[in-house]
C-alpha cells in the first residue's frame, strides 16, 4: 500500500483497499483516493486574488470618504451627496461587469476572462491615484466596480469547475473569505496611509492575479464543451496530480457535455434543468441583500460610538476580523455540515439579531432620555451586531456564491451566473440608496423588523427549495434538477 504525501491511500492494482476486503469501493472513491490537491490549491490561491481585490474595492470607501470630505483641495472635496455616490456607484459598475463577464466567460473561457477582469481593477485604482477632481474619482470607482462584478461571477465558476466534490465546498467558500480579508486589509491599511497610497495598495492584488493566472489551466469542463479533449486531460492531470486516472473523470464530464448543445439558446429556459436552478440562484442573491447586511454595517460605527468605542476606525477592523474568522470557519465545515444546514443556521441567527436590532431602536424611540438610553442599551445593539455578523459569515455570506457556481448546467453557466450577479448588485444598489427612505417611512425599528421578516422567509425558502449539493459532482447536481438522478 503506497502512501501519498497528503496521507491518502492508493488502491492496489486490482482496485481493492486493504481496509475494504469486500472490494465494494465505488469507482469515484477509487479515483479520488489517488488525487493530489496541491496544484488545485495553487490554482485556487491564484484565482481568489480576484475576490481579495473585490473586497478591497468594497472597503475602500470607508477610510477614503472621511479624508476626501475634508480634503484641502476643493476639486476633490466630497459633500454628502457626492460621498454617497462615491460609495454606491461601485454597485452600478459591478452590475454592468456581471453582464459583460457572463457573455465573455462562455466565449473566451474562465481563465482568460479572469485575467481580463484584472485590468479594470488596475486601471481604476490608477485613475483614483491620479485623480485631480471628483469626476476622476467616480470613473475610478466605476472601473473597479466593473472588475468586481466580473470577479464575483467568474472566480466561483472557475473554482467549482476545477475542484472535485470532496473539497469544492471548502475552496468555493474561499471566495467570500478573500472578500472579507480584502475588506479587513483596506481597513487596516487605512489606519496608516492616505487615500492615494491606499489605492496603490489596492492595485497590488490584481497585478499579482494577472501574472499568476498566466500559469494556471483553463477548466476541464469548458475545454470539453469546446471539444478540446486532449487539453482537458492535460488540465485535469495538472489539477489532480500524476497518479490520478484522469481519463475516467474526463469521460464522465464529456458524457454530460455531449448531452447539451454547445451554446445557450432562449428555448433552454423551458428546461427544468435550467429554470429551476436559475430561480434558486436569483432568490439566494435576493435574500442575501435583503438580509440587512448593508444596514447593519451602516450602523456599525454609530453603535460602537454609543458603546464608548472612541476609535471607530479600529472598531471597523474588529468587525471585519470577526467576518474573516467565521467565514474561515464556514469554509472548514462546508463539506461536512453541508450548504443547506449552514444556510438555515445562518438565517435563524439573522432573524433573531435583526429582530433584536428592531427592539433596540423601538425602545430607544420610546425613551424619555435618549442619550442615557443609548448608553444603557448599547450592549443590546453590540450583541445583535455580533450575532448577525457571525450568522451572515457562516452561511448567507459565502453560500449563495458557492451554490451559484454549482447548480447551473455548463452551457448556461455564463448567462445564468450573470443574471444572479446582476440581481445581487442591483439589489445592493437599491437597498443602499433606499435605506434612508425606508428609515423615514418605516422608522428604524420597522426597517429592521422588515429585514427580520426577509431573513425568516429566506429560512423557509432554504428548507423548501434549496438542494443539498455537498459531496455531489456537478453532473449529479444537474441530473437532480432534470429529474434523472440515480438512487
Amino acid at each position: 500500500m503506497e502512501i501519498q504525501p497528503e496521507g491518502r491511500r492508493l488502491l492496489d492494482a486490482d482496485g481493492r483497499d486493504d481496509d475494504d476486503p469486500t472490494g465494494l469501493i465505488s469507482e469515484q472513491d477509487a479515483y479520488l483516493s489517488k488525487v493530489s490537491n496541491r496544484k488545485l490549491y495553487l490554482a485556487t490561491l491564484a484565482s481568489v486574488l480576484g475576490p481579495m481585490s473585490f473586497g478591497f474595492v468594497l472597503g475602500y470607501s470607508s477610510p477614503a470618504i472621511p479624508e476626501l470630505a475634508g480634503s484641502p483641495d476643493p476639486r476633490l472635496r466630497l459633500d454628502a451627496v457626492q460621498a454617497s455616490w462615491f460609495g454606491s456607484v461601485v454597485t452600478l459598475g459591478a452590475a454592468a461587469g456581471g453582464l459583460l463577464t457572463g457573455w465573455m466567460v462562455d466565449k473566451a473561457g474562465r481563465n482568460l476572462t479572469l485575467m481580463f477582469c484584472s485590468l479594470p481593477f488596475v486601471f481604476g485604482f490608477t485613475v483614483i491615484i491620479a485623480a485631480h477632481n471628483v469626476g476622476m474619482l467616480y470613473v475610478g470607482r466605476v472601473l473597479t466596480g466593473l472588475a468586481s462584478g466580473g470577479a464575483s461571477l467568474v472566480v466561483p465558476l472557475y473554482i467549482s469547475e476545477m475542484a472535485h466534490e470532496r473539497v469544492r465546498g471548502m475552496l468555493g467558500s474561499c471566495v467570500q473569505l478573500m472578500v472579507v480579508l480584502g475588506i479587513m486589509g483596506v481597513y487596516l491599511a487605512g489606519l496608516f496611509v492616505d487615500w492615494r497610497w491606499l489605492a496603490v495598495c489596492g492595485a497590488v492584488p490584481p497585478t499579482l492575479l494577472i501574472s499568476s493566472m498566466c500559469f494556471m489551466p483553463e477548466t476541464p469542463r469548458f475545454l470539453l464543451l469546446q471539444g478540446k479533449r486532449r487539453e482537458a486531460e492535460e488540465a485535469l492531470r495538472f489539477l489532480r496530480g500524476p497518479h490520478a486516472a484522469v481519463e475516467w473523470e474526463c469521460a464522465r464530464i464529456e458524457e454530460a457535455c455531449d448531452q447539451q448543445s454547445s451554446s445557450f439558446q432562449a428555448s433552454d429556459l423551458k428546461d427544468a434543468g435550467v429554470y429551476k436552478p436559475l430561480a434558486i440562484g436569483v432568490m439566494l442573491m435576493f435574500f442575501q441583500q435583503m438580509s440587512g447586511i448593508n444596514a447593519v454595517m451602516f450602523y456599525a460605527q454609530n453603535i460602537f460610538e454609543q458603546a464608548h468605542f472612541k476609535e471607530s476606525d479600529l472598531a471597523s477592523v474588529m468587525v471585519a476580523a470577526v467576518q474573516v474568522v467565521f467565514t474561515g470557519v464556514a469554509a472548514l465545515v462546508m463539506d461536512k455540515a453541508g450548504r443547506k444546514v449552514l444556510l438555515v443556521i445562518s438565517g435563524v441567527a439573522m432573524v433573531i439579531s435583526t429582530a433584536t436590532f428592531g427592539l433596540y431602536f423601538f425602545l430607544m424611540s420610546r425613551s424619555s432620555s435618549p442619550e442615557e438610553h443609548h448608553t444603557n442599551m448599547a450592549w443590546l445593539a453590540l450583541t445583535s451586531m455580533a450575532v448577525f455578523i457571525t450568522g451572515f459569515a457562516l452561511g448567507w455570506g459565502p453560500i449563495p456564491w458557492l451554490v451559484m457556481s454549482e447548480i447551473f448546467p455548463v452551457k448556461v453557466r455564463g448567462f445564468a451566473s450573470s443574471v444572479c450577479v446582476l440581481t445581487n448588485w442591483g439589489m445592493a444598489f437599491v437597498v443602499t440608496k433606499s435605506f434612508q427612505d425606508m428609515m423615514t417611512l418605516l422608522t428604524s425599528a420597522g426597517t429592521f423588523w422588515l429585514f427580520s421578516c426577509m431573513c425568516l422567509l429566506s429560512v423557509v425558502f432554504t428548507i423548501g427549495f434549496v438542494p443539498e449539493t455537498k459531496g455531489r459532482t456537478l453532473e449529479q447536481i444537474e441530473a437532480n434538477f432534470q429529474g434523472t438522478a440515480g438512487p
